[in-house]
């Protein structure tokens, strides 16, 4: 049984971390704001750039694909798959990291059972040290962002920039994005977007344009843009996410920290009760004894 002084340790050092993961949520809740209101705005501009390319796209691919950007049309092979792991820098955010990993790592799997040849770009480290565990030998770069206070469309820039020149570069034939969609502080749902070729929603309602200069010459300037877009969407979601989880996180160890000093609290009482009801039987058994 441990001693009082034992019991008097403990809840000091329950106390502090309790302090600690207290503070860690209220940093992620003002953080939520901001990260949740750069993604809200993002989605709009992202969406509407999609249903102006598959617009684009169903035109090019209704000639049965002859002359479409192999953007759009692939190179039209899918032996080599390029996964981008998109991830946090840090954790102490619940199941956030885990869960896109997770998704990554099975679909992987379902790619190298069917013979396919799997790279993975990670792009956070937290990402990179779950899947090196055993994805090491198939990790081709890592991509850290640990500097930045704020995610912007620069680091979205220079993950396009890098999946781009790979493709061009015949280093992959199909590219898929995983992140985690912001729903709401305790549902970030894992996603995974096809970034290559490009995967557009058919609209509901088929808009009709005419283009200047000709849709080709829109297409091979939008078309790289668009990726990067879809990338800062996805980057910009999962700082919503990550904030959403560690927030989460964080009110739980809060909680289960109040309940852990509680519960010593109680075994601390009790125990000195119980050593001073003992005391006052040695000093009464010493007094009746004269």
């Amino acid at each position: 049984m441990p001693s009082l002084k034992d019991l008097r340790n403990r809840i000091s050092s329950v106390t502090a971390t309790r302090k600690i993961t207290k503070a860690m949520q209220m940093v992620a809740a003002a953080k939520l704001r901001r990260a949740q209101t750069a993604a809200e705005s993002a989605r709009p501009y992202a969406d509407r750039m999609s249903a102006v390319l598959a617009n684009l796209a169903a035109g090019q691919m209704s000639g049965g694909g002859e002359g479409a950007s192999p953007l759009i049309a692939g190179n039209g092979s899918d032996n080599v798959h390029l996964l981008v792991v998109a991830t946090a820098e840090r954790g102490l955010c619940g199941a956030f990291n885990s869960s896109i990993v997770r998704l990554a790592r099975q679909q992987a799997r379902d790619l190298i059972n069917q013979g396919k040849e799997v790279k993975i770009l990670a792009v956070g480290k937290k990402g990179y040290d779950q899947l090196k565990r055993d994805m090491g030998s198939r990790i081709i770069d890592t991509i850290e962002f640990r500097a930045v206070k704020s995610i912007g469309y620069t680091q979205a820039e220079e993950v396009g920039e890098r999946v781009l020149s790979m493709f061009e570069a015949g280093e992959f034939d199909v590219c898929t994005l995983y992140f985690a969609a912001f729903k709401s502080v305790i549902s970030q749902v894992p996603t995974a977007q096809r970034l290559i070729p490009a995967e557009f929603e058919p609209s509901e309602e088929p808009v009709f344009y005419e283009y200047e200069p000709d849709e080709n010459a829109i297409l091979d300037d939008l078309l790289p843009r668009n990726l990067t877009v879809q990338v800062f969407k996805a980057l910009l979601e999962n700082a919503a996410s990550e904030q959403g989880a560690r927030m989460a996180a964080m009110d739980n160890a809060t909680r289960n920290a109040g309940e852990m000093i509680d519960r010593l609290t109680l075994s601390y009482n009790r125990q000195r009760q119980a050593q001073i009801t003992k005391e006052l039987i040695e000093i009464i058994s010493g007094a009746e004894a004269l």
